[in-house]
Order: C-alpha cells, then sequence, then structure tokens
C-alpha cells in the first residue's frame, strides 16, 4: 500500500508555513466583477478548498495594472486600492479555514482576450499567438497582432507588478506568485518565435529571461522578508500546448538558475504531465530541473491528481508541494478525501461550460 505521509508533512517556503504539501493551482475563472473586484462567491469559493484540506491556495491569475496587463473580461484585479480592498475578504475566509493564500500576479500581454482598459495589445514583438481565443473565458477568433513593448512600457510593467504585490501584502495574502507560464507576457518574452527583438530583451535565453528575472527582483525587494515570493514557469501556453523550449536542459539551466538567483523563494512548474520527462532527449522532468538549478523549493503541476503520482514528486525529491487543477475541481476535499482513504468524484464538463466562472454548485459547503 502506498505512503502517502510525504503529502501531509509540514513545509516551509519563504516565510510561510504550510500544513502539508498540497495546493490548489490558479484557475481562471472569470467571476470578478466588470471593475475587476473579488466577490463573496469567489470568497466561498475559495474557501471551500480551505476547508477540503488544501494547504495552501493560489489564485487564479490577477491583473496587476490599468494598461495592458487584463486578459479576460470580468478577471480580478489588484490593480487599485479598491481592487485589493475587495480581496480581503477571500483572505480573511481562507485563513479562517487553516490555509495560507498567495496571490497570483499576471500580465496577459499579446495573449489578452478582453480588457476594459484598453482595445490594443502589447507583447515583446509584433507577432500574434497561435491559436484561436477561448470562447468559455468569452474571447472571440483569433489573436491579434501586438505592438511590439517599448522600454518605457516593461518599466510601467515592472512598477505595476511592485504596485499589485504590496497590494496584495495589504490585502493580507501570504505570498504571491508571478505568472510567468502559459503563454502570458513573462512567458512570451521566453518564447523564442514570439520574441524577435535585438535588444538585451531578446535573442539568448539569458536575454530572454531578463524581464521575468527583474520582475522577481523588483517585488522580492518590495515586499521584503515577511511575504512569499515564486514565479510559475511553463513550456506550453495556452494558445500552444506542444511548445518545447528549443534549447533543451541548457535553456532550462539559463531560466531556472537565473529566476533563483533573484532572491525568490519558489518556482511553480506547470506541464501537461509533470509526472514526464521535460524533452525527449532527457529523462528529468520540469519540476526536477527547476530544483536542481534554482536553488529553491519547487511546486510541480500537471496531471497529479492521482495520489499516487502526486506522492511520487515529493518522494523522488524533483518537487516540494504538489499543485491540483482540475483535480481539485473535481474535489475541494481532494486532501480529506485521499487522508481518509474516500472515493474521488468525477469532474463536471458542465465547470467549464458555457463559462469557466464559479458555478453555484461549487459553492456548497462540505
Amino acid at each position: 500500500m502506498t505512503d502517502y505521509s510525504p503529502l501531509w508533512s509540514p513545509i516551509r517556503i519563504g516565510a510561510t508555513e504550510l500544513d502539508n504539501r498540497v495546493a490548489l493551482a490558479p484557475m481562471t475563472r472569470i467571476s470578478a466583477t466588470e471593475d475587476g473586484h473579488a466577490t463573496e462567491r469567489m470568497a466561498s469559493y475559495y474557501r471551500n478548498f480551505a476547508r477540503g484540506g488544501f494547504g495552501l491556495l493560489i489564485t487564479e491569475g490577477i491583473y496587476p495594472d490599468t494598461a495592458h496587463s487584463q486578459g479576460y473580461h470580468f478577471q480580478p484585479g489588484i490593480a487599485t486600492e479598491e481592487q485589493a480592498r475587495s480581496w480581503a475578504n477571500v483572505v480573511d475566509g481562507v485563513h479562517a479555514a487553516g490555509s495560507k493564500i498567495f496571490a497570483q500576479l499576471m500580465h496577459a500581454g499579446a495573449q489578452s482576450q478582453g480588457n476594459r482598459y484598453v482595445t490594443s495589445s502589447v507583447g515583446p514583438s509584433a507577432v500574434a499567438p497561435k491559436g484561436e481565443q477561448l470562447g468559455f473565458y468569452r474571447g472571440e477568433g483569433p489573436y491579434p497582432v501586438p505592438s511590439a513593448i517599448t522600454l518605457s512600457q516593461m518599466k510601467e510593467v515592472r512598477d505595476g507588478f511592485v504596485t499589485a504585490a504590496l497590494h496584495a501584502q495589504q490585502a493580507g495574502f501570504d505570498g504571491v506568485e508571478i505568472h510567468g507560464a502559459n503563454g502570458y507576457l513573462l512567458d512570451q518574452f521566453l518564447t523564442d518565435y514570439l520574441n524577435q527583438r535585438d535588444d538585451r530583451y531578446g535573442g539568448s535565453p539569458e536575454n530572454r529571461v531578463r524581464l521575468a528575472a527583474e520582475i522577481c527582483h523588483d517585488v522580492r525587494e518590495a515586499v521584503g522578508p515577511d511575504m512569499t515570493v515564486g514565479i510559475r514557469i511553463s513550456q506550453s501556453k495556452v494558445s500552444d500546448a506542444e511548445h518545447k523550449w528549443s534549447g533543451g536542459v541548457a535553456e532550462a539551466e539559463v531560466i531556472f538558475g537565473t529566476l533563483g538567483a533573484t532572491g525568490i523563494d519558489f518556482v511553480h512548474t506547470t506541464e501537461y504531465r509533470a509526472a514526464e520527462p521535460a524533452f525527449a532527449d532527457a529523462e528529468e522532468t520540469l519540476a526536477a530541473l527547476a530544483k536542481r538549478y534554482s536553488g529553491v523549493p519547487v511546486i510541480a503541476n500537471g496531471k497529479l491528481d492521482d495520489p499516487e503520482t502526486a506522492v511520487s514528486m515529493l518522494a523522488d525529491g524533483s518537487a516540494d508541494v504538489v499543485a491540483l487543477g482540475k483535480g481539485a475541481l473535481a474535489n475541494r476535499n481532494w486532501p480529506h478525501l485521499v487522508r481518509n482513504n474516500l472515493e474521488f468524484g468525477e469532474l463536471d464538463p458542465a465547470v467549464f461550460a458555457p463559462l469557466a466562472d464559479v458555478k453555484d454548485w461549487e459553492l456548497e459547503d462540505g
């Protein structure tokens, strides 16, 4: 019989003490008010995962500024003090239920599908993301070609992340996760075919990771040692599920080594299957590579809803925490079920239809 005890051992990540190693992965739910305020429905949604035994919750992507960062209509923001205050109720409910919560700060860049502040988008270069926008996030049609972001706009992006992190601190969040994954702005800089710049932010992996590293450093400095800071990294994207880093392990070494040197407390990797090798010519998972080269604790995400697979990531040392997405939507009390050897429920596809928002049936206590 599998020993699941590694899932339940406490861990400290930065300034945050977690009671166990099971986290809720960030998932876009587009259930805020039109002006980006968190709602009581959202507070109940997150509170249920805390009651279900998840040691850490990471929020859906929250937009950090009132320029180009918003990615979806009805996405929550934390760009203004009013938006930040709306999150306090969410945070308080999670804390009262015994869990910790990090705010994920997300700049959509060229992958924006809806922004109430501007009608244009920016990216590292004037190259549109692949694929089509997602209907269940209120998107429609191909992604438009973005404007190539200027150096002054990049400084505004950096400042926006800092302001958002300070707002998250004021709202009571235990930490922040900088979104550098899934095809959003910082991942666009990491991606060779989307980043065609010829300045110090383009070309080599050292240059392409530069903006993400600068933001990690800025946020780390701004919030001080009492707040946990990390970054999420992936190869695949909302708009390109098949993408892999062309430089393989050598590129992973540069990316994770550079990010780990910024003073952050963790790296959160997400793959389609976290337990599979990151590259065809290498045996290690992306989480294991992040662990080796960053030197900081690693959260792993990607098809880890089977507890045996989840615990294997911890047991072999490739990750320190496992994060569940769809597995958590199907079973908001996944940790409780595993601890007590109870059966899982199946994921109801209606959770993504017609919109991927918070559904009323998700709010029932239990």
